[in-house]
């Protein structure tokens, strides 16, 4: 059995969505834009994350945006432009994608996710482990 590798679906998912880089978002802290931290909670207790972001474990992504979920969150409503990233783009684009075939037309990732946020100069708050 062939399978595609998981760098062929990121090639096939980044000809499919949005891409944006650091310096294209101009002020993600828009009422209407929210900035969606995919990467796992070890990663935030480790790394931190942006400040003002928002957390959605990737795992968890689908279920808490589709509003038939029992799981879904309010919070995340589908009104929102919504900005993905994780901790290089990868996840981030994969997510995109997924988001897409369920619907959604308002959603990008950041190229080079969390660590080209970072580089480029965004503010980094620690999460403390609950």
């Amino acid at each position: 059995m062939k399978i595609k590798t998981y760098q062929q679906l990121i090639d096939e998912a980044s000809k499919q969505i949005k891409t944006i880089t650091p310096d294209e978002i101009r002020d993600y802290s828009d009422v209407d834009t929210i900035l969606i931290d995919i990467r796992d909670i070890r990663e935030l207790w480790r790394d931190g994350t942006i400040k003002n972001s928002k957390h959605i474990p990737r795992c968890f992504l689908e279920f808490w945006l589709d509003p038939t979920s029992p799981y879904f969150k309010e919070e995340f409503s589908i009104s929102y432009k919504k900005i993905l990233f994780c901790a290089q783009g990868m996840r981030s684009a994969l997510a995109v994608k997924s988001l897409q075939d369920m619907g959604f037309t308002n959603v990008t990732h950041v190229k080079g996710g969390f660590a080209a946020l970072k580089d480029y100069g965004f503010q980094i708050e620690e999460v403390k482990k609950k």
